[in-house]
C-alpha cells in the first residue's frame, strides 16, 4: 500500500492500534465472564452461614443476608444440605463456602473448582 504522507501513515497506525486495544478489551471481558463472573441470590430466610470449608461442621466465618447477591468463584461437592451436596466458594470480601441449596444462580451455573 502506498501512502502519500507521513500523517496518513500515522493515522493508519493509530486506527490499527485502537482496533487492537478494543479487541484485547473484548477478549479480556469474555474471559472474565467465562471464569468467575458467577452470581447468586441467597434464599435462606435467616441468612446464609458462610464456612471455611464445604462442610456443615467447619468453622463459621460469616453470614450473608437473605436476598443478597453473592459472587461465586466455583463449585465443589461437600456435605449434603437437604439432599444437595454442592457448595459454592464465595468471593465477597473473604473467601468462604456457602451451601448451594440456599443460593439461586443468577445466570450460568458456576464452573467446577
Amino acid at each position: 500500500m502506498f501512502l502519500r504522507s507521513p500523517l496518513a501513515a500515522l493515522g493508519l497506525c493509530v486506527a490499527t492500534g485502537a482496533v487492537a486495544v478494543l479487541a484485547t478489551a473484548q477478549t479480556a471481558a469474555a474471559e472474565e465472564s467465562a471464569h468467575g463472573d458467577y452470581k447468586g441470590r441467597v434464599t435462606a430466610k435467616s441468612g446464609l452461614i458462610l464456612r471455611d470449608r464445604p462442610t456443615r461442621s467447619s468453622r463459621i466465618v460469616g453470614k450473608a443476608a437473605y436476598g443478597s447477591i453473592v459472587h461465586i468463584f466455583c463449585k465443589t461437592g461437600g456435605d449434603r444440605v437437604n439432599g444437595n451436596d454442592r457448595w459454592y466458594l464465595l468471593t465477597d470480601g473473604t473467601w468462604a463456602w456457602g451451601s448451594a441449596y440456599y443460593i439461586d444462580n443468577i445466570g450460568p451455573a458456576p464452573r467446577w473448582c
